[in-house]
């Protein structure tokens, strides 16, 4: 189940790390983020490499329905109330900046990658006043943003809170223009990480810096990042013979969906769950990609699906990534994680962020993205939800399971895998980690397979 994005560009191959190196700067997961990164860090003067498990963006990049945006779904009330204007402020003026970023580098660079300026709308079928709240939030941090009543879907709806002047991409496109201005070595999965070294099997690399750009970090202490995020997988079907909109649609409400075109197709998504815990854990048939269908012909009478596939999103406690020093522990260390369902343009944010902070630069709007944050009210209700989670899935593997096919235990902390019948793997409730039928891993945090064994009859 590729994205229509995979089919559309193959991204040429690089070569593994030859050998030991000592390097400035170790960016480890060749993503937007992590590539985004390396090119802004040679653009100042710093060398830097980046190690790829796989290939240049093979992993979440790809699977993104790649909006371009400073509208974060309801996030810049939530974020005056939490943190107070100024940091807001902080926020969404790295947000918009992100977007102005990349219509500069397209521009200058002359990549062709479909870059389109649009509005960006969240709906609601039956809710005004969050809707009309949001609008007032943004416009009080600079945002141009409005509460209208119509809109270009083709259903009725209370209400949209409308941004100007966002944007849309092809991110395979403009991330193989911008992957050819960095060092990238693929096929090098890191192993161990102590102090300034890198270990990979192709050598092991002495750096002053290291960025941890890969997703989810793999290290769990310091940082504690398997306890401060949890993953979401959400679905999208691509579209023929669908209305396409000029602007890109959010829907707020429980069973809200996601709208956006691209070229001759409409891309449908939703169902979003965290991943791991599935309604009907059956070993066949699935259900989210059922009911998406179902809508799109509700929606769209006699359309066709073209293509389908799925996102795997970081969530953090309190909504707002994780950009800055890894923790306080190791001073050298730096990370870019919990995106959430807006990895486009927080990746420019990222490499913004710690390219400054790597050189050295004043960086004021890192402060509201700092992995070091104060810890709200919000998140530590969110935290129990989670550790409660974990707790279950890391209970299970004591439990008898009875006589049926099953996987041994997640590789990262142990939770029991539960089967995803959509996309036909075995996902870990507690942290995201996947792995197809014969235990390969899909995703991380997780480093090895995972194999699969009977129980006795």
């Amino acid at each position: 189940m590729e994205s229509v994005w995979r089919e559309e560009v193959k991204i040429r191959r690089r070569e593994p790390l030859p050998g030991d190196m000592e390097i400035p700067v170790v960016v480890i997961g060749a993503g937007l983020a992590g590539i985004l990164t390396a090119y802004y860090l040679k653009q100042a003067g710093v060398r830097a490499i980046v190690l790829e498990a796989d290939r240049v963006g093979s992993g979440q990049t790809k699977n993104t329905t790649a909006k371009i945006t400073s509208q974060h779904n309801l996030i810049y009330g939530q974020i005056i109330r939490m943190f107070g204007s100024r940091m807001a402020e902080h926020y969404a003026s790295a947000n918009e900046s992100a977007i102005r970023e990349y219509e500069k580098l397209i521009s200058e660079k002359g990549i062709d990658c479909d870059f389109v300026r649009c509005p960006a709308y969240l709906y609601s079928r039956t809710e005004t006043q969050l809707l009309k709240q949001e609008a007032d939030a943004a416009g009080t941090l600079g945002i141009a943003a409005t509460f209208e009543t119509e809109c270009e879907l083709p259903f009725r709806v209370a209400g949209v809170t409308k941004f100007e002047n966002q944007a849309r991409f092809h991110p395979l496109k403009f991330l193989s223009a911008i992957a050819e201005e960095t060092e990238v070595y693929e096929q090098t999965k890191v192993l161990k990480i102590e102090g300034t070294k890198v270990e990979t099997a192709r050598g092991t690399i002495t750096a002053g810096h290291i960025v941890f750009a890969a997703h989810f970090p793999f290290v769990n202490v310091p940082g504690y990042y398997f306890a401060r995020m949890y993953q979401e997988r959400s679905y999208v079907t691509a579209l023929e013979g669908a209305k396409r909109p000029e602007g890109m649609y959010l829907g707020i409400d429980p069973d809200g969906l996601s709208f956006r075109t691209c070229g001759n197709l409409l891309l449908l998504g939703g169902g979003s769950h965290r991943t791991g815990l599935n309604q009907g854990n059956k070993p066949s048939g699935g259900c989210r990609y059922e009911a998406l269908r179902a809508r799109a012909q509700e929606i769209y009478p006699g359309c066709r699906e073209v293509l389908k596939w799925s996102a795997q999103d970081c969530m953090t406690l309190d909504g707002l990534p994780y950009i800055g020093r890894f923790s306080a522990r190791k001073p050298n260390w730096y990370v870019a994680t919990g995106f959430g369902k807006w990895g486009m343009t927080t990746s420019m944010v990222s490499a913004r962020i710690l390219t400054a902070m790597i050189d050295g630069q004043e960086c004021p709007e890192a402060d509201i993205f700092s992995p070091q944050r104060h810890f709200t009210a919000q998140a530590a209700k969110k935290l129990a939800t989670h550790g409660a989670h974990t707790v279950k899935g890391l209970a299970k593997h004591i439990l008898p399971c009875g006589n049926k096919k099953i996987t041994e235990n997640c590789p990262h902390m142990g939770c029991r895998l539960e089967w995803n019948p959509d996309e036909e793997s075995y996902d870990c409730p507690c942290h995201g980690s996947r792995f197809d039928r014969e235990g390969h891993l899909i995703d991380g945090p997780a480093q090895t397979d995972c194999k699969i064994r009977k129980m006795q009859e």
